[in-house]
């Protein structure tokens, strides 16, 4: 059978799912008020958390940077691409999330993909949560590595599985703030389990770094953990942070090993200078600014609130990302379509991204949202659902 025959048969059978993704036409800047396709809407899908993708300090810092440094880094890190910019933005990070050394990759998927791959081998098994994002579990099959993956969040079963690996290496996985639910790892009790079984531990800190802890330094200032507990560290720059990039971070010795083994960094052009000028600015204005992590726990908890005087049941998280479970992929894009008729853009996720007949809404919140954004929200999901819930009874008889 001819090609695109085969294909348009797949993308045929996952229209009729409901699940056939489509890329919007964003035609304004990235912030709480979007112009998308033509229509105004309020923004609750994005994980700008801290609201930093539209700061007028950081388009000013990047301009400023692309009028000395030019556009392009010209070739990968290893071989002129690695600028000023580039040594002073790895510096910031590793002092800030209190690691020797960091290591910046063009984005967090190269970042996990590169770390597991030069990390274990066909001698190694790697453990990792079910709800892990694509990129570590891709990384594992990468690796070769033995595989093995844990129910969400289920230490016993990890514990066990350890304690019976006779591998040479044991790669331990977790996101930290898990991307799809917003419930956080114990990474406490996961730092003791890798330990007692003599298991590398690494946390994508994606959904955590500049969020999380007091002063924004992530998972490990959350939970108090030093490199020791925590030897493998990765987090996103495109995120709360505003930019655009990720890193790992870790003892010279990792960082110096990866720079020699991890094939998407040795084999990417580096990122830009300049956007690597941007992300020093945004780290600092995460370090100065720290009403805006006040201001976004303050929005979490005021949604929570909300939510459950409307009856919304969300599913259990204290973090940005709050998913309303819906259950039905074509329910779910009905009520999606019914939020966004009344102004809202919202995340309407689906499998394969998250298990079977657990579409959701995944909505995200920022510090740059307002209570009246937040309460106009809430009126729109209530509205929509009972909107949704009446077609539903005209056209199948329900009820």
């Amino acid at each position: 059978m001819p090609m695109d025959e085969v294909l348009a048969s797949a993308l045929m059978q996952r229209q009729e799912q409901g699940r056939l993704r489509r890329r919007r036409n964003v035609e304004s800047e990235q912030a709480v008020e979007l112009q998308v396709n033509g229509q105004p809407l309020i923004n609750f899908s994005s994980n700008d958390y801290l609201g930093l993708a539209e700061n007028e300090e950081l388009r000013l810092a990047l301009a400023e940077a692309a009028g000395r440094w030019g556009l392009g880094s010209g070739a990968s890190h290893l071989v002129c691409g690695h600028s000023q910019e580039h040594h002073l933005l790895e510096q910031e990070l590793a002092d800030f999330v209190g690691r020797e050394k960091a290591l910046l990759f063009s984005t967090g998927y190269m970042a996990n993909m590169g770390c597991v791959q030069a990390l274990v081998g066909r001698d190694d098994a790697v453990f990792e949560d079910k709800l892990n994002h694509a990129s570590l579990l891709d990384g594992a099959l990468l690796s070769r590595a033995k595989r093995q993956r844990y129910a969400h969040l289920n230490y016993e079963q990890l514990n066990h599985r350890l304690s019976k690996s006779e591998a040479k290496r044991k790669l331990v996985l977790t996101d930290s703030v898990f991307s799809m639910d917003g419930d956080i790892a114990e990474l406490n009790l996961l730092s003791r389990c890798a330990k007692e079984h003599d298991a590398w531990l690494m946390v994508d800190d994606a959904h955590g770094f500049a969020v999380l802890g007091q002063q924004g330094q992530g998972c490990t200032e959350h939970f108090k953990l030093d490199t020791q507990q925590v030897p493998i560290y990765m987090a996103t720059l495109g995120k709360a942070l505003g930019g655009f990039g990720a890193f790992v971070a870790g003892s010279e010795a990792l960082i110096d090993y990866l720079c020699q083994f991890a094939r998407p960094y040795i084999y990417t052009t580096a990122l830009p200078p300049a956007l690597a000028a941007a992300n020093r600015v945004a780290l600092r204005l995460v370090k100065e600014q720290g009403w805006r992590r006040e201001k976004l726990n303050n929005n979490i908890a005021y949604f929570k609130q909300q939510s459950a005087v409307a009856g919304l049941v969300l599913m259990p998280s204290d973090t940005a990302i709050q998913p309303l479970l819906i259950g039905e992929d074509k329910q779910l894009m009905a009520l999606a379509a019914q939020i966004e008729k009344r102004g809202f853009l919202v995340g309407a996720i689906r499998p394969p991204t998250v298990p079977e007949g657990t579409a959701r809404l995944r909505i995200t919140l920022s510090a740059a949202h307002s209570l009246q954004h937040i309460d106009a929200l809430v009126a729109a999901i209530v509205e929509g659902r009972s909107e949704v819930q009446a077609s539903y009874v005209k056209e199948f008889g329900l009820g």
